[in-house]
């Protein structure tokens, strides 16, 4: 599902104002747009953005059944706090499941075919029908990320909008601050980046925000965002 050029050079010129951004997106693709969110530690602000603009936008939660409690509260709460109205929860297979992970503890051998089973094949699946997928990624996160695009087109054809890859912790901070928007209950033990229970770790002082995820593995991202 291609997503027309005149609707992408429209987007990038609304690239500096993600409310704006969100808006003209969610006007002109309708459904074929939705958010993907994990509800962790920067979440509220791009998901505040998105309430502004269209707060029944679908987004499309990855519940894997290895988030920490706090997560899944948090998710609740937020959705309440902010007026979102279409919030889904995308699951495994529970036939893969029992297939592929029987005891629950891939995780601690093969990372990557936990990422794969829970989380890059349900979100394959759910995503179908959206040309356009909304992420809260930023270019300072990780050196993974440093030339993040906007507006992102993938060789398949799918788009990924960012609408806050220039913004920096900082920033990202003082704006919750101005909205009065509720942190992720974690951020305040040093989860700076927040996944599944097993894989994520409180960042040390100095360490790039995703330290913290599958700590002692060389790997740095989940497998959802590829460049692919």
């Amino acid at each position: 599902m291609s997503v027309e050029p005149q609707v992408l050079s429209a987007l990038r010129a609304e690239e500096d104002d993600p409310v704006k951004l969100l808006r003209l997106a969610s006007l002109l693709l309708k459904d074929r747009i939705a958010v993907l969110s994990s509800f962790g530690a920067e979440s509220a602000l791009l998901l505040a953005f998105v309430a502004e603009a269209a707060p029944d936008m679908p987004v499309l939660f990855l519940e894997t059944g290895k988030h920490f409690p706090e997560t899944l509260a948090y998710r609740a709460e937020l959705a309440r706090f902010l007026g979102l109205t279409n919030v889904q929860d995308v699951k495994p297979s529970p036939a893969a499941l029992k297939e592929r992970d029987p005891s629950g503890e891939l995780w601690a051998f093969d990372p990557d075919a936990c990422c794969q089973l829970r989380k890059v094949e349900p979100l394959d699946a759910a995503s179908l029908p959206f040309a356009v997928l909304v992420t809260g990624r930023k270019r300072g996160q990780a050196v993974t990320r440093a030339a993040l695009p906007v507006v992102e087109e993938k060789a398949d054809g799918q788009v990924r909008l960012n609408p806050l890859a220039a913004w920096t912790g900082k920033d990202i901070t003082e704006e919750m601050a101005r909205r009065g928007l509720p942190p992720h209950p974690l951020v305040a033990e040093g989860y700076l980046s927040i996944g599944c229970g097993p894989c994520t770790h409180p960042v040390g002082d100095g360490e790039d925000a995703r330290a913290g995820r599958w700590a002692g593995h060389s790997k740095t991202e989940c497998g959802i965002h590829t460049a692919g």
